[in-house]
């Protein structure tokens, strides 16, 4: 005897719902995309050039967010001192300056390098500055001007130094060179140590020599 085949359509649209549910079930196990990183700032299509660039590439737009949360951290680690009102608003103020140097990557050739340098070096420099990053023990170095710099090795990135002498404080960050590790500081002042000797230009123009010594 042939069996009769069910050709009733209640089976067919029975079997469609079943694919539909099951495919429903897949879509709800799938992760969901994730959210695309969004800077600090509001986005306009008016803003300025590199507004536009950093709204439009989702690394710098999380490096704008990763940049405000280290300046936060910075504002905070001046809580309590006695010149707070006064640092805070340097800090506040040279942190405009950065903006605008920033904004001025659109003069360059490469625009993206520009303004991720940018980011990267000023996240460095306020985890140095305002000791946010945990660095290795100052090294004491005797210079033939006599004059002593204390030197704090920081594992930023990129790598920092964070130099004392006297009453200046500066932070250099490390810059490519042939041998040895150069760090290179604001207005023309570098650190270039090869082994327990260093070379320094500190103030720009004026070069020194020296050497590792015990405290």
């Amino acid at each position: 005897m042939v069996a009769m085949r069910n050709s009733s359509p209640l089976a067919g649209l029975a079997g469609l719902f079943a694919v539909a549910m099951l495919a429903g079930l897949v879509s709800l196990l799938q992760p969901l995309p994730a959210k695309a990183a969004k800077p600090t700032f509001p986005c306009a299509r008016d803003g300025h050039a590199i507004e536009v660039l950093i709204c439009g590439n989702a690394a710098l737009a999380e490096k704008d967010r990763k940049l405000a949360e280290v300046y936060a951290q910075a504002l905070a680690a001046l809580k309590g001192l006695a010149d707070e009102k006064q640092a805070t608003r340097d800090l506040k103020t040279y942190q405009r300056g950065w903006i605008g140097g920033r904004n001025d990557c659109w003069k360059a050739d490469d625009t993206l390098k520009c303004t991720n340098d940018s980011y990267d070096t000023r996240i460095a420099e306020l985890q140095a500055r305002y000791f946010l990053v945990k660095g290795g023990d100052p090294v004491f170095f005797r210079c033939d001007d006599n004059t002593e710099i204390v030197a704090t090795f920081i594992a930023t990135e990129p790598p920092a130094v964070r130099l004392e002498r006297g009453d200046s404080q500066k932070i250099g960050l490390l810059a490519p060179s042939a041998s040895g590790a150069r760090y290179v500081a604001d207005f023309g002042v570098s650190f270039w140590t090869k082994g327990d000797e260093a070379m320094v230009t500190w103030p720009e123009g004026s070069e020194f020599h020296c050497t590792v010594t015990t405290p």
